[in-house]
């Protein structure tokens, strides 16, 4: 099965209400990670151009901030019934420039849509407080109100669920935004911005602006941009929170992840086997909530490890709008030296390499980034690989005589992402939940990726800020607090 690529070849940055080309000379392809075809090309817009992007937006939010929160959130109610229209047309742009199935991509949209229905409750979730008579005829209030211009820096894993972690909360509140997308995956927010026209929000309220670092950089120094928020690597996380923070901003950066799941030998195998499967394996492994080590624990280190390595040896990859697909490629040729070069320093190290994923044939598709699934066993607690983010399908073993020697080698880690047990135990259970020093917590869970209406945590080094995306959190995020104390003098000369 095969869809055409979009008719347009060079994608344009959205400003004020309508599609502009970017005056930028330098553009980079948009390429298809399962067959390296060209789908057309992505400039790399100038701080000029962002800049324009950023005035449109301000000019808007005067008017939007006083629109009523009832009357915002109209227009969420219309796009969460564009999203459903167009959900299938919207999985298939993504598993083209992305490579993931076409489930997983309607899977990544389920998520955005759920994040639309959530910022439609903006109108309870804004509200302040108030109480009479702090002082004798005193009243004190906290309100809620918009911060101005904010923008986001997303990345090419989640095309478009991250941008919606963001926007929806984001306009709701009373902001207008501008987004910066991965340019390695353009298409699906270029379309999603044409959907939106439909929705017929006022110019300047939503912007899009194409670009790489010289974008970014814009987008951090720009002194009328308040709030930024990003998903990406660590490194670069880092990078744009103490750059954006030097320039007076607001941020909330997501950065990387090694996740760790526990599996005891209590725990049912086969479940704990086709989760953990899909948690390391699903969408190629380039999701931040994927598992990357399994730390295997008394006689688990047998029986998980022969019953995932027949697991991960079974999954059919390829082009994800096959049928029976099950995984697709990594994003680049790059990822793809870069997962096989750690493959082998893995067993460099003295890994086993149970299941080697290096170097497939997929059958028509033999000039895509593909990597299949890898199992390394006996993979060492102080080898370099246990903390570094591989960022593909790539699944590490580690053995520990106990849940307290697992716990342990989680402490050490730099990141704080994610962290499961497999287990029927209640008693371990609560121990790992209280214990485990990570933000997102599963129990007999592979993906513990948080409802809309949660907030999606982070610790250590995988996020930097103070509140995070979804949720209440969003709405700490995109409002100031504002607290009026007041005293009405009595005017004994009138009667009423």
């Amino acid at each position: 099965m095969s869809i055409a690529a979009p008719t347009q070849t060079t994608v344009r940055n959205y400003v004020n209400g309508q599609w502009q080309p970017a005056a930028s000379a330098e553009h980079r392809e948009i390429i298809n990670p399962a067959t390296n075809e060209v789908l057309g090309q992505v400039p790399l817009s100038s701080a000029a151009e962002v800049d324009a992007a950023v005035r449109s937006a301000a000019a808007a939010f005067p008017e939007w901030r006083r629109t009523p929160a009832e009357d915002r959130i109209q227009y969420l109610f219309k796009l969460k019934n564009l999203l459903e229209e167009n959900l299938e047309e919207l999985a298939r742009t993504i598993t083209l420039e992305n490579g993931k199935t076409v489930g997983e991509a309607k899977g990544e949209l389920r998520r955005a849509i759920e994040n639309v229905e959530v910022a439609c409750g903006i109108p309870t979730m804004m509200q302040g407080r108030m109480l009479e008579d702090v002082a004798r005829g005193i009243d004190e209030t906290m309100i809620r109100q918009p911060l101005g211009v904010v923008a986001a820096i997303t990345p090419f894993n989640f095309p478009l669920m991250i941008p919606f972690w963001f926007l929806p909360y984001a306009i709701a509140c009373g902001n207008t935004f501008v987004l910066k997308p991965s340019e390695r995956v353009p298409l699906s927010s270029v379309r999603m911005f044409e959907i939106m026209e439909a929705l017929h929000l006022p110019p300047g309220i939503i912007n899009l602006v194409n670009g790489g670092k010289e974008a970014v950089d814009a987008l951090l120094d720009h002194p009328t941009v308040r709030a930024i928020s990003f998903v990406g690597s660590t490194p670069v996380a880092r990078y744009i929170y103490a750059r954006g923070a030097q320039a007076g901003k607001r941020l909330q950066c997501q950065g990387g992840a090694k996740n760790h799941v526990i599996v005891l030998p209590d725990a049912d195998m086969q479940q704990a086997t086709n989760i953990i499967s899909d948690s390391a394996f699903g969408c190629a492994g380039q999701r931040c909530l994927a598992v990357s080590v399994a730390i295997t624990v008394g006689e688990a280190q047998k029986t998980f490890r022969d019953a995932i390595a027949e697991n991960a040896a079974s999954l059919r990859v390829g082009f994800g709008l096959d049928s029976g697909v099950q995984m697709g490629p990594v994003i680049t040729k790059d990822s793809k030296t870069r997962i096989e070069s750690l493959i082998a320093k893995g067993a460099g190290e003295g890994a086993k390499v149970l299941v080697d994923g290096r170097n497939p044939r997929v059958t028509k598709y033999e000039s895509g980034n593909f990597v299949r699934p890898t199992v390394l066993d006996g993979v060492r607690q102080d080898s370099s690989l246990a903390d570094t983010e591989i960022f593909g399908p790539v699944l590490s073993l580690v053995p520990a005589n106990d849940i307290d020697e697992a716990l342990a080698f989680l402490e050490r880690s730099p990141y704080g992402n994610q962290a499961s047990l497999f287990t029927s135990s209640g008693a371990a259970a609560r121990k790992f939940r209280y214990e485990a020093p990570a933000g997102n917590i599963g129990i007999n869970i592979g993906v513990a990726a948080p409802m809309a209406y949660f907030a999606f945590s982070g610790w250590k080094e995988s996020f930097f800020g103070t509140v995070h995306a979804q949720g209440n959190d969003a709405i700490e995020f995109y409002t100031d607090k504002k607290i009026v104390i007041e005293r009405w003098a009595r005017e004994h000369s009138r009667k009423f």
